[in-house]
């Protein structure tokens, strides 16, 4: 009995585990549903949206919240839509798989303070957003990229230390927004920061301290001056590769720029007047340079020294002035070949190359004279003014000193410039014009400010010898200056350099070697002297001509208005003739056919003359010995018969000899012959 128990109690055992194991099986089952169907309702795209994968399209849909999202969802496009800050839910930060976000081009007034821990990228322009506040910065830690263009921020709207608490962010979009100055507090990480098209007019010493890593700034369309740009600036940012100034109000670039690792720099639509010498010094890896739209006309020698890299140089509409001045550009670009595209380099001045491309000016380049002398420079003369002048010109007077020994030098090699009619120097552009036998005017435009102008003329004489020179002091306002009491058909030189302010407070008219090398001289000569007798002549001649001129024009006014006066009358009888002659051929039953007058009438032809009067006027042949048959229509004409004077007649043979009385219309009637028949038809 003892086996049997055991035996039923071990089969009892086996099933309460089977029906055990059943259930547990069951219970996964059914767990397992449960978990996918929970999985699947998760998975749902909203319905006003559409999904691929974890990249969710709800933009352009006119939505003013946003709908519920998936947990998987990673990027958003929720951008072209109405949804403001109350449309934003706060269970959209709970969505950690978020990564990007675009909501821009909304009717967001604030920074949204919901966004998911997890964004990386996000784009917010094209809303009113008006502050920046830390806190909702603070809630994206990761943020890497951030676009706030097109918004309504001001630099008082930005909160202190706003971005402290993002320490990954990398790029910073503020363009087209209100901002007075550069915005404080930037991360250290930043590479790239717009802030083009504001209104900042000041950079501080300290407005970029710390962002070691930024490659690109972009401040096009602001407000800048030299004057308000701080001299390091720019210098601190040692790994700038790329710097736009477009649209400013710069007359030189600024200062200091970065020169170790600067590969484009922008300074189109300025007023850049003048290059200085060392301004691109050390920018070996600039590989495009833009210098469009400014007032340059002229570069100085050795400016492109170090950029062996440049590889685009744009400088379209500038005044360039294509003279020796540029002749170091010309070889410099023939030197690089094809590595360098250049775009804009035409010439503005002078009048025979304009519109001409500097690298096709060959034979205008090689005709530059470039002084070349070893050891000392000749003189002209030695010295300055002479000692035994005791007069002090004031600044700015017309006051002219006339010296044996001249101070003024003859241009050095260093100096790019030809004696021409037009100059151009480091910081002066002279032009001289001829005006008569014993004028010449001069003008001139300088690149900075000066308080006075120091002229110089010298009159050459045969084989070049030199005379004496006369100079002269100008005001730093005038641009213009008339020489006067020249000798005609004579050559002069005529030289100009500005002074600075100590030249003039020591009293002395004639330059130092700073001056020299700003020295800027033109070649102009006089014309001929005209006698008065010939002058006189000239000018009665010249009265004569204007009423000859009078005279054969009116005449042959009057010519051509009889010419045309006869042609139209000749077309208006032309005219009548053909009309009266239409009209009864018109009216003719055989208008197919063309017949002679005198056939039509049965009359033989001779020089009997016709005259037919009346409207509408037909003549039929008669057939012979047939009375004339009468007409529905009577009419009456007349037919005049026209005697010749040499006798002969309708009732007349030829060889009839005439009756002396008989030569005129009225010997035939009175001699009995009827000059006038009545015809019916």
């Amino acid at each position: 009995m003892a086996p049997a128990r055991v035996a039923k109690l071990l089969a009892r055992l086996f099933l309460l585990f089977l029906c055990l194991t059943l259930h547990a099986g069951m219970l996964q089952f059914a767990a397992g549903t449960i978990q996918g169907y929970i999985g699947d309702r998760d998975m749902i795209c909203p319905s006003v949206c559409r999904c691929d994968e974890d990249f969710i399209y709800c933009n352009d849909r006119g939505l003013n919240s946003i709908p519920s999202l998936p947990p998987s969802a990673s990027v958003l496009y929720l951008q072209n839509n109405h949804i403001n800050n109350p449309g934003l839910p706060t269970s959209l930060e709970r969505h950690l798989a978020v990564r990007v976000v675009y909501l821009y081009d909304n009717e967001l007034d604030e920074f949204p303070m919901h966004l998911p821990p997890s964004v990386r990228e996000l784009h917010l322009q094209d809303n009113n957003i008006r502050t920046i506040p830390r806190s909702a910065l603070a809630r994206m830690p990761l943020l890497e990229k951030l676009h706030l263009d097109d918004n309504s921020i001001s630099t008082v709207s930005i909160e202190d230390q706003a971005f402290a608490d993002n320490p990954r962010l990398r790029l910073l979009f503020l363009s087209r927004n209100h901002l007075s100055s550069i915005p404080s507090g930037l991360p250290a990480s930043l590479e790239e920061l717009r802030l083009d098209d504001n209104r900042i007019s000041t950079i501080p010493t300290h407005a970029f301290r710390g962002l070691t890593s930024l490659r690109c700034l972009v401040l096009d369309g602001n407000l800048l001056a030299n004057q308000r740009i701080a001299d390091d600036t720019f210098s601190r940012l040692s790994n700038l590769t790329e710097l736009s100034l477009v649209r400013n109000s710069l007359q030189t670039p600024p200062v200091n720029l970065p020169s170790a690792h600067l590969q484009r720099l922008s300074l189109q639509d300025n007023a850049l007047t003048h290059m200085p010498r060392g301004s691109l010094d050390g920018m070996r890896r600039l590989q495009r340079l833009d210098l469009s739209g400014n007032n340059l006309t002229t570069l100085p020698r050795g400016l492109f020294k170090d950029l062996d890299s440049l590889g685009q140089l744009l400088v379209r509409g500038n005044p360039w002035h294509c003279g020796c001045n540029l002749r170091w550009l010309y070889d410099w670009l023939h030197a690089r070949g094809n590595s360098i595209t250049v775009r804009g380099l035409t010439c503005h001045g002078p009048d025979k190359v304009r519109d001409m491309a500097l690298t096709d000016l060959t034979s205008e380049m090689e005709e530059c004279e470039v002084v070349r002398t070893a050891g000392t420079r000749d003189r002209v003369g030695g010295g300055g003014v002479d000692s035994s002048t005791t007069h002090t010109p004031p600044q700015g007077s017309l006051f002219t000193l006339r010296s044996k020994r001249p101070g003024l030098g003859l241009p050095d090699s260093g100096l790019d410039y030809t004696l021409s009619s037009s100059a151009v120097g480091k910081s002066l552009a002279l032009n001289v014009k001829p005006l008569s036998h014993n004028s010449v005017r001069v003008t001139w435009s300088v690149a900075q400010p000066t308080s006075s102008f120091r002229l110089s003329w010298l009159r050459l004489g045969t084989g070049n010898a030199m005379g004496s020179i006369t100079e002269t002091l100008v005001r730093g306002g005038r641009r213009e200056y008339l020489l006067t009491s020249l000798q005609p058909r004579s050559n002069y030189i005529i030289c100009m350099v500005p002074l600075p302010a100590s030249s003039e407070s020591k009293g002395g008219i004639s330059g130092d070697a700073d001056s020299d090398e700003a020295l800027v001289c033109a070649k102009a000569e006089t014309s001929e002297l005209i006698p008065l007798e010939e002058e006189e002549d000239e000018d009665s001649q010249q009265m004569t001509a204007l009423p000859l001129a009078g005279i054969i024009g009116g005449a042959s006014a009057i010519v051509s208005l009889a010419l045309i006066f006869g042609i139209f009358c000749w077309y208006g009888h032309r005219t009548g003739h053909l009309c009266s002659r239409d009209h009864y051929t018109r009216s003719s039953s055989r208008k197919s056919k063309s017949y002679d007058d005198y056939i039509e009438s049965g009359t033989k032809k001779d020089n009997t003359i016709l005259e037919i009067r009346g409207p509408g006027f037909q003549m039929t042949p008669m057939a012979a010995c047939q009375p004339m048959q009468p007409k529905p229509l009577r009419e009456d004409y007349i037919i005049h018969t026209i005697f010749p004077s040499n006798g002969t007649g309708l009732y007349k043979g030829a060889n009839h000899v005439s009756n002396a009385g008989h030569g005129t219309n009225r010997g035939y009637r009175e001699g009995g012959i009827p000059d006038i028949d009545y015809c019916y038809t």
